[in-house]
């Protein structure tokens, strides 16, 4: 017999981590407060049949002791375990969710109990019951009789109707913690003298995820892979093909020191003996988050494992930062959404872990200082981001500086080759300078953006001598004379341009724009004419196609014809025309109404006949 049937657990004492539940049907019994109707919901393996068979055992045990267990040796109690009693039904509801089958237990509900005081029916699996099924079972739920009592067991409660969940008393059971498990593992390999690793049954208990059918069912299997009836941890890992801690940890330190090298090694070895890639990278964000709830004392509880791995989490975690590993965290959390989709998945890991391998040295340059601020020699450089250009000149000891000795041409070269240097701006006197050359050589000068301003503003203000040498003190006269020859260079794009055209100027722009289009709805916009009134070109539409074709070609069509014309005062405009749909006649009425129409004497006719339309 499996472990799972041998060591099921007969009474409430030894239901494994669901206190909060056997305590309080061990109450209820104790001061007959029972309800008529209970709900046992919760993941698989949790206990949820046990404690409905309990609970049935109990209340019908004829010597019931203080402490509200079954005596195990009564009639009542002898059948329960040998199948035989008349007072307990299950019922399976994966495969009996008919109407036909809850009329069936309606009907065994009217008679009594012969030998006991409750007759108790198990539902199990109840979500599979049809809504039909559900509804034929209300009216039995809510007023049984006093003897009756139902228990019903799901997985899914949200797919039970509100109507069933109103009329029974809820119990939600938790998943078994993983300490819990691997305690009763502990004591069913001491009963069958099983030498067994604890750290071998804590492995088992983690894999289980909280169901502890699945917990003994892997402990069997285990039990029968081993030599010798010994369950050592080596063993354990290589039957349930789990990897170890100690990749992660290896994994986790490689990648802590930028160790690229290291880490594709590891990753490497891991899928050489089998492992899944995809379950590697969700156990390494796991050891990411485990390491991360390790660096607080009160968070450290939050980890579902050994003690003896818990202190190797902590110990690793004081070597790691937080933003590591929340940088960490970010980068394999997008490695895992991405992996399925991924057609090199192999290469798509590799990738995350090179990123992994950098976050270290990218936090190392984020830590350094900045670079220091240029030396001003006791001058204060003004914020050059909120300083325009124009309003920034040199102090009155510094144009005493500029003289004609000290000042040399724009056009002067330097007595030494240098090499050419980078282009800057230097304002003085509303004055700018690109490339060292004064504006009056320059045709178009373009705005430099503010970057540029403030460090043609800390240049300016720096180097009291040498960058002045750069500047030429001109006259108000030249000034005003080269802001006019800018001026003039540049071209005027917000006058407006009006020249007189005639009709078929217009229509002959329009008809040579409509030659250049490819699109057959544009042409026959185009060619169906328009209408020109108030400086505006308004082209009829019949449909909303033909509106959404306008909008596609109108940018186009109005920079030809403004070019053609040269008038860039003329609008363009599409408006929709009104269409009248001529429905015909489709009922009686509607044709008489028509006929009625053409010739009004029907009218009279009909009258005159005593007539009546028939449908």
């Amino acid at each position: 017999m499996v472990s799972a049937r041998k060591y099921r657990p007969a009474t409430f004492d030894t239901v494994v981590g669901q206190s909060h539940i056997t305590t309080t049907l061990k109450n209820a019994i104790r001061t007959n407060h029972l309800a008529q109707a209970f709900l046992f919901c919760g993941p698989r393996g949790v206990g949820k049949t046990t404690c409905a068979r309990i609970l049935a055992k109990t209340i019908n045990c004829k010597n019931l002791d203080d402490k509200v267990e079954p005596c195990n040796e009564c009639t009542s109690c002898v059948n329960f375990e040998q199948s035989a009693s008349f007072n307990i039904h299950e019922l399976d509801a994966a495969s009996n969710n008919s109407v036909e089958d809850i009329r069936n237990l309606i009907d065994q509900v009217r008679f009594p109990p012969q030998d006991g005081k409750y007759k108790v029916y198990i539902i199990d699996e109840v979500h599979m019951l049809s809504s039909a099924a559900f509804n034929a079972f209300l009216k039995t739920l809510e007023e049984p009789p006093s003897y009756a009592i139902f228990i019903l067991a799901t997985t899914e409660k949200h797919k039970i109707l509100p109507t069933i969940l109103s009329r029974c008393q809820i119990f939600d059971f938790n998943r078994i913690q993983i300490k819990d498990m691997t305690d009763h593992l502990a004591h069913i390999a001491k009963q069958e003298k099983i030498e067994a690793d604890y750290q071998a049954l804590e492995v088992i208990a983690q894999k289980a995820d909280g169901g502890l059918r699945d917990a003994l069912s892997m402990f069997d299997l285990n039990v029968t892979f081993s030599s010798g009836g010994t369950l050592t941890y080596e063993s354990v890992l290589e039957n349930l093909h789990i990897l170890d801690y100690d990749y992660y940890f290896r994994m986790t330190n490689a990648l802590a020191l930028s160790n690229l090298s290291e880490a594709l090694l590891i990753y490497d070895d891991i899928l050489r003996k089998g492992f899944d890639g995809h379950q590697f990278v969700v156990g390494l964000n796991e050891h990411f988050r485990n390491l991360l709830v390790s660096k607080d004392p009160q968070t450290v509880k939050l980890m579902e494992v050994s003690e003896v791995v818990q202190k190797r989490f902590i110990d690793q975690s004081k070597s790691m930062d937080v933003g590591l590993l929340m940088s960490a965290l970010s980068v394999g959390s997008q490695v895992d959404l991405n992996y399925k989709t991924s057609k090199n998945q192999r290469l798509h890991v590799e990738i995350g872990l090179m990123k992994l391998s950098q976050i270290p040295q990218i936090l190392r340059l984020s830590e350094l200082p900045s670079a220091p601020e240029p030396k001003t020699n006791g001058a204060i450089v003004p914020d050059a981001s909120n300083v325009e250009p124009s309003s920034v000149e040199p102090s009155v000891s510094e144009k005493k500086k500029l003289t004609p000795e000290t000042t040399a041409p724009v056009s002067q070269k330097p007595e030494r080759p240098e090499p050419k240097p980078e282009p800057k701006v230097i304002v003085a006197e509303s004055i700018q300078v690109v490339d060292n050359q004064p504006l009056e050589s320059v045709s178009a000068v373009v705005e430099p953006p503010k970057e540029v301003y403030k460090t043609a503003v800390r240049s300016a203000m720096a180097s009291k001598t040498s960058s002045l040498r750069s500047t030429v003190d001109l006259t108000p006269e030249v000034v005003n004379r080269s802001q006019m020859k800018v001026e003039e260079s540049r071209p005027s794009i917000s006058s407006p341009r009006i020249t007189a055209f005639t009709p078929e100027e217009l229509q002959n722009a329009v008809d040579e724009f409509r030659g250049k289009v490819s699109s057959d709805s544009a042409k026959l916009i185009l060619k169906n004419g328009y209408e020109f009134k108030d400086k505006t070109l308004v082209f009829s539409l019949s449909n909303g196609l033909q509106e959404s074709t306008f909008m596609e070609i109108r940018q186009d069509l109005a920079s030809f014809v403004r070019e053609k014309i040269n008038n860039t005062e003329i609008q363009f405009k599409a408006v929709l025309r009104k269409t009248t749909v001529n429905l015909r006649p489709y009922t009686a009425q509607e044709k008489y109404n028509a006929m009625k129409a053409k010739n009004p004497m029907i009218e009279k006719l009909r009258e005159a006949l005593n007539l009546d339309l028939v449908q």
